[in-house]
């Protein structure tokens, strides 16, 4: 046997319930701690620009699932994943009936999304939330063009980049900055 993570759907807005459900059933005993070894619920640092100022908060990057870490046997493990399935708001393992035990996730998939979580290190990153358009007008907050303002040529939204076009010396030049250092006028 080894260790796999699996992937339990919830109901919306239980997970963390759900995950302090499970790790009160591994202190009290009701769960095998050799079995269940580690539960997450997937959360990403989200960075939001309002009035200027930048704020972090936490988002379940993957709302309605749970990330559990365990060590199935061969024989019994129909008794640990009943016990977890019963769990008020849990609704089962991805990709399985009730009566099939459950199939783990891929190395590589678990890997991902634990480095996204920032759980283990890696390209772990913040996303920034944020809805710029072309055509927008924005003012630069951070770096050598602060205080100038332009008008938004192209959106590069995967490397969270735009291209912005800025009057210099009364000609339009387009500069490439971080979606933090600009904010909407």
């Amino acid at each position: 046997m080894s260790k796999s993570w699996y992937i339990l759907q919830t109901y919306t807005g239980y997970e963390s319930k759900i995950e302090r459900s499970i790790r009160l059933f591994l202190e009290k005993g009701e769960l095998d701690s050799n079995i269940v070894t580690d539960v997450r619920v997937p959360i990403e640092e989200v960075v939001e620009l309002k009035d200027g100022k930048k704020k972090v908060r936490k988002d379940k990057f993957l709302p309605g699932y749970l990330m559990l870490e365990m060590d199935l046997p061969e024989i019994g493990w129909k008794d640990t994943c009943n016990k977890i399935r019963h769990i008020q708001g849990a609704t089962g393992f991805v990709g399985t009936d009730p009566n099939v035990r459950p199939r783990p996730i891929t190395t590589d998939e678990a890997k991902n999304l634990l480095m996204k979580a920032g759980v283990i290190k890696g390209e772990k990153t913040q996303r920034v939330k944020t809805s710029f358009t072309v055509g927008d007008k924005v003012k630069i907050s951070d770096g050598p063009f602060a205080s100038f303002t332009g008008t938004v040529k192209d959106v590069k939204a995967d490397k969270e980049m735009l291209s912005v076009e800025v009057e210099i010396f009364g000609r339009p030049t387009p500069v490439e900055l971080s979606f933090l250092q600009v904010e909407k006028i």
